[in-house]
């Protein structure tokens, strides 16, 4: 399974800088359209989930800034959030490749921000949650780009798996 997640990783960097090169396209008006996603816009999508994944490491390593909400905007500048966005990536994929098959039973405990009570759940579900939570936050921006009028990407795990994936096969 640590390989897995490990894939999963390296695809999730992946999958981001696609959209995030798709999203460089846009005006910064399109960016900030609200096209009626969850989050409204491609732009408040993506900080979405930049504070996500924060709030996660956070609770997995006690490391680095967590905001204290889920529609927090961490960042008005797309080339700030870019590169934030890929050095979360990096940050996501060095925390995964230094966990051991051992540490995905581990039981952890947070406390949603949602909802303030006690969880605990292993590590590995968990894991799952984050990379699948990703993907459907890309969907959405997939979505929004879209709708206006751009390009439809390729984001689906196969594809990576035919480029930069081929490692994990």
């Amino acid at each position: 399974m640590l390989r897995h997640f490990q894939m999963f990783a390296d695809y999730n960097r992946w999958a981001n800088a696609r959209v995030y090169d798709a999203c460089a396209q846009l005006s910064d008006a399109e960016f900030r359209a609200d096209k009626g996603a969850f989050f409204g816009s491609a732009q408040r999508t993506l900080n979405h989930l930049l504070a996500a994944d924060r709030i996660w490491l956070k609770r997995f390593t006690g490391r680095g800034e967590a905001p204290a909400s889920l529609d927090a905007v961490l960042f008005e500048d797309f080339a700030d959030m870019r590169a934030a966005r890929e050095a979360e990536d990096r940050r996501i994929i060095d925390w995964v490749n230094s966990l051991t098959n051992d540490d995905l039973g581990r039981i952890v405990s947070y406390s949603p921000i949602t909802m303030p009570t006690k969880i605990e759940q292993p590590l590995g579900p968990v894991l799952t949650h984050i990379f699948n939570h990703q993907t459907h936050h890309r969907g959405q921006v997939h979505t929004i780009l879209t709708s206006l009028g751009k390009p439809s990407l390729v984001l689906d795990l196969i594809y990576f798996l035919r480029d930069e994936g081929e490692r994990w096969q």
